[in-house]
């Protein structure tokens, strides 16, 4: 900035400049946020009410499904307001003015009125909770209703930037402008087309000329529900666009959410350890029921038993390698478990097979000679 003010004052021969500007004020709010934001990030901001969704949907199928409603009960409403309107006209003159008849009158007109908008309403609000359905799905979130000071901030660079120079605000003035051009135009085209039959609704019955003028007023709708409809397929693109650029992360944020999610990588391997150590004692304390244990002779030591009710084959209740095959025999020798060598069965049962498989078909052969072996001593209990 220094730099820019000696220019300014070498160019111009004048003094200082009275003023000055931080330029990094106008620095990019989002500066370093590079990164796509997580699932995480998305899932809260989503639990939070923070959506991609375009307005333009919502506001087509409302103004379509309130139109449709007034248009199929057309003949009730006109029925019941004309009834009202002669009630009233027909019997004024011999009403008594009092402050009961008047809360009367009032009650009338209320629930009369509540019954023509009743439709309408309830029309409206469905179409504007599946307009948003559709787009979102169903989620529920009360928090952007709660009120938070800390988001309060006075900040004129931010607000001037925002209003200036937000996309955002430069694609509402975009749909604002295309609607009011596109409705006007639509509207302009159709009664031009109906001006001759609209001009001849002052000689006409109150009924067909209100028909008449429906029929217009349905094409205007209909046409401007397409148009809308329309601009909601690149909005809607550009909203989720916006939305996604709004959640990037830096790399600092993406560290620390997959340390709080993973947790800390000492931790992770602390409990990694801890499984294996549960693991291990698990294997051990079912080393003294196995059948045999067929040994590499001391490298590999593959722990099998069978049990003819409870198994299709024999299976693996312990494993080891190096010192926990040291261990596994240790304990078979302690317990009396019988134990065959056998180095390219113990190699490939461990290298096959984890604690709990079966022995599968194209190993049965070689298995079999095992507790055939275990049969001629004597040794084998009770399972074949």
């Amino acid at each position: 900035m220094d730099e820019f003010i000696r220019k300014y004052n070498m160019w111009t021969g004048e003094g200082p400049l009275p003023f000055s500007f931080d330029l990094q004020l106008f620095a990019a709010e989002d500066e370093g946020r590079t990164e796509e934001p997580t699932e995480k990030k998305i899932r809260e901001a989503r639990e939070k009410g923070q959506v991609a969704r375009t307005d333009e949907l919502p506001q087509a199928l409302v103004v379509l499904a309130g139109f449709f409603v007034i248009l199929l009960f057309s003949s009730w409403i006109y029925d019941t307001m004309a009834h009202l309107m002669k009630y009233y006209l027909s019997s004024f003159s011999g009403m008594s003015i009092t402050e009961k008849s008047l809360q009367k009158h009032f009650l009338l007109l209320l629930f009369e009125s509540a019954k023509i908008l009743a439709p309408i309403f309830i029309a409206v609000m469905i179409a504007g909770i599946l307009g948003n359905i559709v787009q979102v799905g169903f989620q529920f979130s009360a928090h952007p209703l709660q009120f938070d000071l800390s988001k309060i901030k006075f900040d004129p660079a931010t607000i001037m930037k925002k209003i200036f120079l937000s996309k955002q605000i430069a694609m509402n003035l975009f749909k604002s402008i295309f609607k009011v051009i596109a409705i006007g135009l639509v509207a302009y085209l159709i009664i031009a087309d109906n001006f001759d039959i609209i001009l001849q609704t002052p000689d006409v019955s109150v009924a067909l000329a209100l028909k008449t003028v429906a029929i217009a007023a349905l094409k205007i709708i209909i046409w401007s529900t397409v148009l809308l409809l329309v601009l909601a397929i690149p909005d809607y693109f550009f909203q989720k666009r916006e939305f996604i650029e709004s959640l990037k992360m830096t790399k600092e944020e993406i560290k620390e959410e997959l340390k709080e999610t993973m947790g800390d990588p000492y931790i992770r391997a602390r409990l990694r350890e801890m499984q294996r150590e549960i693991v291990m004692r698990n294997m051990i304390t079912e080393v003294p029921k196995a059948d045999v244990v067929v040994t590499n002779p001391t490298h590999y030591a593959v722990a099998l038993k069978y049990e003819k009710k409870s198994m299709e084959a024999p299976t693996v209740i312990a494993k080891g390698v190096d010192s926990m095959a040291l261990r596994i025999r240790e304990v078979a020798r302690e317990n009396a478990v019988p134990m065959i060598e056998n180095r390219p069965l113990a190699q490939e049962m461990y290298k096959r097979l984890d604690v709990g498989d079966i022995i599968p078909e194209d190993l049965f052969y070689a298995v079999s000679l095992v507790y055939a072996e275990l049969y001629r001593k004597h040794q084998y209990r009770e399972a074949i």
